[in-house]
């Protein structure tokens, strides 16, 4: 079981991911060997992983929300191809099993077939398929991620762990280089490695590593994120919701969803919906009590459609085995 300093050294990672066991204790009350024994139990534990990312835009590629309904008998081989697939972020089945939804990097110009049906396999298990541009996730790092586990910081802890943020990005971001390969990849299996261990991967100087780091970072070439595998922390129903309304409030709705503790994200979007929300509840009750007083009484949303997920594979940069964030296998 996960108590209360769990949830605030979880809630600390929100906000900075590479903040020291010091910070992090302080932040949890406890001592910094406590922070950096218990973080470690998390991780072993596969409830958590902290991962450095390389934003898709540095590639030329946009985010694409992909809908596949199939045959259920042949959803599994279906899902697996998928989430062996390295330009995919995120599986998971909906919809009773009969549904895959998945996020896929591919350019915003790219041909419909060559977003997603590229080696697949050729077989007749796919009934239909809807693809739509992700054109804005809404919030900001540390106040939008899924936070309904607890484990609230005051805002004196909230404001230790957010000084001195990273500039805003400006202008266009540059892409990483083939030296930052070892860097990167290292950031991806654990994003807090330390500077002592990415100097003994690239070969680097801790301080050219620092300056590099610093460099990506500021770009908004590299970014961190935190997996959570909610199940694990009690809350076993994950659904997303597909909303409309008019253009003029897509942003509000928008923003004031990722700042409700249930959603993990928010999302502007194209098709017949504007906006695609992800919840993690408890049960059906408690998902039944979020939608009927929380969404309900955000103003300007015209229609809503649930897909409830009852397995997820693949997350941000994690795979999911045996109630387990795990990292991916090589693709």
């Amino acid at each position: 079981m996960f108590d209360e300093i769990d949830r605030k050294i979880l809630r600390a990672l929100q906000y900075r991911p590479r903040a020291s066991f010091r910070l992090i204790g302080e932040v949890a009350g406890v001592s910094e060997q406590t922070a950096a024994r218990r973080y470690q139990a998390l991780r072993r534990e596969g409830v958590m992983r902290v991962v450095g990312l390389v934003n898709p835009e540095v590639h030329g590629l946009a985010r694409w929300i992909t809908r596949i309904r199939c045959r259920p008998d042949r959803v599994t081989p279906l899902a697996d191809a998928l989430t062996r697939r390295p330009d995919i972020s995120y599986v998971g089945l909906a919809s009773g099993g009969s549904e895959i939804v998945c996020l896929i990097h591919a350019p915003v110009d790219a041909p419909r077939d060559d977003v997603l049906l590229r080696q697949l396999p050729k077989a007749a298990s796919v009934l239909d398929v809807s693809i739509d541009l992700l054109l804005h996730p809404f919030g900001t790092v540390g106040t939008s991620e899924w936070s309904g586990y607890g484990g609230r910081l005051s805002a004196d802890q909230v404001a230790r762990l957010t000084a001195d943020p990273p500039p805003t990005p400006t202008g266009p971001v540059q892409p990483p280089t083939a030296e930052d390969t070892p860097l990167l990849d290292a950031l991806a299996e654990d994003g807090r490695t330390t500077h002592t261990r990415l100097a003994e991967l690239t070969g680097w100087s801790k301080a050219r590593v620092a300056r590099r780091l610093d460099a990506l970072e500021s770009s908004g070439a590299l970014a961190y994120d935190v997996d959570l595998l909610p199940e694990r922390l009690g809350h076993r129903l994950n659904a997303t919701l597909w909303l409309r309304m008019a253009p003029a409030h897509v942003h509000r709705v928008g923003e004031e969803l990722a700042g409700h503790d249930e959603v993990a994200f928010a999302g502007a979007m194209s098709g017949d919906h504007n906006i695609m929300a992800v919840a993690n509840c408890r049960d059906a009750e408690d998902f039944y009590r979020y939608l009927t007083t929380r969404v309900a009484a955000v103003p300007g949303i015209d229609a809503y459609s649930v897909s409830v997920r009852v397995r997820r594979l693949k997350q941000a940069a994690s795979l999911i085995a045996g109630g387990r964030l795990i990292p991916p296998a090589p693709a």
